[in-house]
């Protein structure tokens, strides 16, 4: 699993777990989290590892609908761009307005 994949759900379970059932969150956090392989999570439930594997990859899907519909994950990562853009280079007040309205446009 590549390092980008894993980064990514890690911030959609970040903006999405309350909307998981407490299993779901469980093996994602213990998948992602906690770095657990397929064999621990499903030893640790007493069932197998093409179960774990369905349902992390399920709610995987689940969680890439939630951002689809919801866009908090997007939205996070304008605005974290638009923070270092500030931080990187003085802006006129003019410039400031218009970035200001684009961020209002993104809530």
């Amino acid at each position: 699993m590549g390092l980008e994949k894993t980064t990514r759900m890690n911030y959609l379970f970040d903006f999405y777990q309350e909307l998981l059932t407490p299993k779901q969150r469980s093996y994602m956090m213990l998948y992602y989290l906690d770095d657990h392989s397929l064999g621990e999570i499903a030893e640790t439930y007493n069932i197998t590892r093409q179960a774990v594997y369905d349902n992390i990859r399920r709610t995987e899907a689940m969680l890439e609908e939630y951002e689809a519909k919801l866009q908090l994950f997007e939205k996070f990562q304008k605005r974290q761009q638009l923070v270092s853009s500030f931080e990187k280079q003085p802006f006129s007040e003019e410039r400031v307005r218009e970035l200001l309205d684009q961020l209002k446009e993104w809530d």
